[in-house]
């Protein structure tokens, strides 16, 4: 007979309090969110009286029509996708390739390199010497701005080389012997075998990607190639939103929208897309912190 595990008193006291703290945290947390949800669903006029917390007073969708009639989103966002794809593809494997040779014990020089790496973690050339390299190097208003300087992140590089030196040495030794050079073994060998690792960066960087607003603002003037959240940053910091409230189409007048809700319309259009897939992706967050943490 298998006696059940009953928990005292004060077990179920502790764990009950546990719960009602983590729905608070979570209240805490996402009704911000479901805030700025609610008035962007109302009319902006109606919005501006306050007394809106849980649903929409005056339910319309014109907030968001004013948002997309403007073609000016709707080319950062193009601007946001090509950058977080192209970044994220481009950061992975530059990195890899670097941790990949950083990994081999037989690299000469190989804790220099980290020493010096390690010291760019914490230690910058500051915002004025970084801005006049990207000045010198052809990158101001330039699409490669978002790509070329985040080509490569010495954390992530950690991360990648602990589970490099996981793999057995004797992968690389069979496939020497097979007649394979240095990089087909990195293709054939390291990256298949790499999938976890690279889904984990892959997820930091793209998320990086696709947040980042501070490139856009500091090293792009073309309205054409900001990225969405640089356009959000201009729509919330200036007076973005009341140009698009005069492009808007005629049917949409000032009563329904005003800038106050064409910016929270714009905040909603633009961070949506990155809350709804971060919680199906955050197990890869916490794996890839793991990696290389455990011995065997």
């Amino acid at each position: 007979m298998f006696k059940l595990n009953r928990r005292t008193k004060s077990e179920y006291i502790f764990d009950n309090f546990n719960i009602i703290i983590m729905f608070l945290i979570c209240g805490i947390t996402l009704y911000p969110i479901w805030y700025v949800i609610v008035n962007s669903l109302n009319e902006g006029a109606d919005a501006a009286n306050g007394g809106i917390y849980w649903w929409p007073r005056e339910f319309t969708l014109q907030n968001y029509e004013a948002v997309f009639a403007n073609s000016g989103i709707l080319t950062s966002f193009g601007v946001t996708i090509a950058k977080t794809v192209i970044g994220t593809i481009t950061h992975v494997f530059f990195t890899a390739m670097v941790a990949y040779a950083i990994s081999r014990r037989d690299l000469y020089g190989r804790k220099l390199y980290m020493m010096i790496g390690i010291v760019t973690m914490f230690f910058s050339g500051g915002l004025i010497p970084y801005f006049l390299l990207i000045r010198d190097l052809g990158l101001f208003d330039n699409f490669l701005v978002y790509i070329i300087p985040t080509m490569f992140n010495f954390f992530h590089l950690i991360i990648f080389v602990s589970f490099f030196r996981e793999l057995p040495p004797s992968l690389e030794e069979a496939a020497k012997i097979d007649g394979a050079n240095d990089f087909m073994i990195f293709i054939k060998i390291i990256v298949p075998l790499s999938m976890p690792v690279i889904a984990t960066i892959a997820l930091f960087q793209g998320v990086y990607q696709w947040n980042d607003y501070f490139a856009g603002v500091i090293f792009v003037n073309n309205p054409d190639l900001q990225p969405i959240q640089t356009y959000l940053y201009k729509v919330v910091a200036e007076s973005s939103s009341n140009q698009m409230m005069m492009n808007a189409p005629g049917s949409i007048t000032t009563k329904t929208v005003t800038s106050q809700s064409i910016k929270l319309a714009t905040m909603v259009i633009t961070t949506l897309p990155i809350v709804l897939v971060y919680p199906f992706l955050q197990k890869y967050f916490v794996k890839g912190m793991l990696i290389g943490s455990v011995k065997g």
